[in-house]
């Protein structure tokens, strides 16, 4: 059988749908790992929240036990003013995140897009060598059968010489 003229473009297709589908499988790791680090920043939101509220309670009940005044009641205020503040910090952190995960959910499906059009270059390569291989395969079944023919007229004839 005759090599197929585009069997290099049919490699470098081949190559090229692979390298898009490692791409795009590397750009679901991301987004995985993007949301998991979101999902992991708002527990740790979460638990800060409840602890400040816990620390705030047992400081009051410090000060009340204590009897201190005004002055434990500044600083308790201050204390729980730095615990908000990281807790804004970190909202704003997870919000950096939240950005960080859509950016990744576009990549992959722009990864998504490639891997497709990919796919679509590979299988017309192949749909052509599949109608070449037809063509290849006609064209030699008719040659055979030109030569049969031949075979056949030429026994024929020696046939009727014969007799």
């Amino acid at each position: 059988m005759a090599e197929y003229r585009m069997q290099a473009l049919l490699e470098i297709r081949g190559r090229a749908k692979e390298a898009a589908e490692q791409a795009f499988a590397e750009a679901l790791r991301a987004v995985a790992a993007a949301k998991q680090k979101q999902k992991e920043l708002e527990e740790d939101l979460a638990r800060r929240k409840a602890e400040r509220k816990a620390r705030v309670e047992a400081y009051l009940k410090e000060i009340v036990a204590k009897g201190t005044g005004a002055g434990g009641l500044v600083q308790m205020n201050r204390f729980e003013q730095r615990l908000k503040d990281e807790e804004a910090a970190l909202a704003l952190e997870i919000e950096a995140q939240k950005e960080r995960v859509r950016q990744a959910e576009q990549e992959a499906e722009q990864k998504r897009a490639e891997m497709a059009e990919a796919a679509k270059e590979l299988k017309a390569i192949e749909k052509h060598k599949e109608a070449w291989a037809k063509q290849v395969k006609a064209e030699r079944d008719k040659r055979e059968e030109l030569v049969q023919e031949e075979i056949g007229s030429a026994l024929h004839l020696a046939r009727q010489r014969k007799d």
